[in-house]
């Protein structure tokens, strides 16, 4: 989007009023200062995470609250809790907030047995661990087989889009490295986490926030899989968030994502974002946009993919989402390898849509 029309927009808003937000429509909108710009790990300046020039890289972006990933971890997986409170230190120093932790998804991948007995609890053990240190959202990705990207498509300024697009020979695919899962496995496996570990996440006060498969939608038996987010992505998230009803089990909605298992991502997006955030169940967004739909996109940078982003900062605002948002999945360039001209785009473009949908309201 060009300044000019990044301006016009908002100078049209008093025109178009409050009727582009669904959530507006039942109260009146109000300000939110709670929602804020987010990083991770998809983007790391210097030495690591929380090396000096990640810090001041993100705070030069206007970032202060972080979500990490933990490199030190026992044979089973658990967490040093030493590495753990030196991030915690590091970015105390910086004003830095580190706000989230990614955990593996190996679990899903686990048939019923001692093993995956084993991997829920030490899951739980990560969770005191994050609590000790006072992280408050662990974030995690259901894969049982691996994210699908089959195409590459020129973008703006010689970057490259990923993108996806269903073989027309898709049942020829060999199944991945779990085998065959089908829809009723692939619940259990669900199921037994969530009611084992929601009640030790409230324990702890830590939230557990789910990541839809990439992408949602896949015919099942894609890759011997019946997805947990396939045919419907939006009844997927419902049945995912009702097994455990909990304020600790809840989403890590990205907005690419959930729009790759879509035939209209502009239109049918803003259900889903209202949804989960009247009922408190977002705990982190992903501000990433795409062109196309179920069964056929490309990543793209976020001015200029099909869904318009203004909407649905505008439900965030109104359902008053209390987290992060963060930029992901942002196109490469060659003069960029580690992404952070893209993504301090991301970063920029975030803060100037929360501080353009709190500028139409009062209060």
């Amino acid at each position: 989007m060009r300044r000019r029309e990044f301006g016009g927009r908002l100078a049209g808003a008093a025109g178009v009023g409050l009727a582009g937000s669904l959530a507006g429509a039942a109260r009146a909108p109000r300000r939110n200062t709670l929602m804020h710009v987010g990083g991770d790990y998809h983007s790391v300046a210097g030495s690591g995470f929380t090396s000096k020039e990640n810090l001041e890289y993100n705070l030069r972006c206007g970032v202060k609250h972080l979500t990490g990933q933990v490199g030190k971890r026992s044979a089973d997986g658990g967490w040093d809790l030493d590495e753990l409170k030196r991030m915690k230190d590091d970015c105390d120093k910086f004003g830095v907030t580190f706000e989230a932790i990614r955990m593996d998804s190996g679990y899903i991948m686990l048939r019923k047995g001692p093993e995956r007995d084993r991997a829920l609890d030490n899951v739980i053990g990560n969770i005191q661990k994050a609590s000790t240190v006072g992280v408050k959202i662990i974030t995690h990705h259901w894969t049982v087989i691996p994210i699908r990207r089959n195409q590459k498509t020129p973008g703006r300024g010689g970057a490259t889009y990923n993108g996806f697009k269903l073989e027309d020979d898709w049942k020829a695919l060999p199944d991945g490295k779990s085998g065959k899962v089908s829809s009723e496995d692939y619940w259990e496996r669900i199921t037994t986490f969530l009611q084992k570990v929601i009640p030790a996440a409230r324990q702890y006060g830590v939230r557990i926030a789910c990541h839809p498969y990439d992408p949602p939608g896949l015919p099942f038996g894609y890759q011997g899989a019946d997805n947990w987010d396939s045919p419907s992505v939006f009844d997927g998230i419902k049945r995912y968030e009702s097994i455990v009803d909990s304020p600790y089990n809840g989403f890590q909605l990205c907005l690419g994502t959930a729009a790759e298992g879509l035939k209209n991502p502009n239109a049918e997006i803003l259900p889903i974002v209202q949804y989960l955030g009247e009922r408190g169940k977002l705990y982190q967004v992903h501000m990433r946009n795409i062109r196309g739909g179920l069964h056929n996109f490309e990543e793209v940078y976020p001015d200029e993919g099909d869904m318009d982003l203004f909407r649905v900062m505008r439900v965030l605002r109104d359902v008053q989402f209390a987290g992060s948002i963060c930029p992901d999945h942002m196109p490469r360039h060659p003069g960029d390898p580690g992404g952070l001209q893209s993504f301090a785009f991301g970063y920029g473009y975030i803060k100037a849509l929360i501080q353009a949908v709190n500028s139409e309201v009062r209060g």
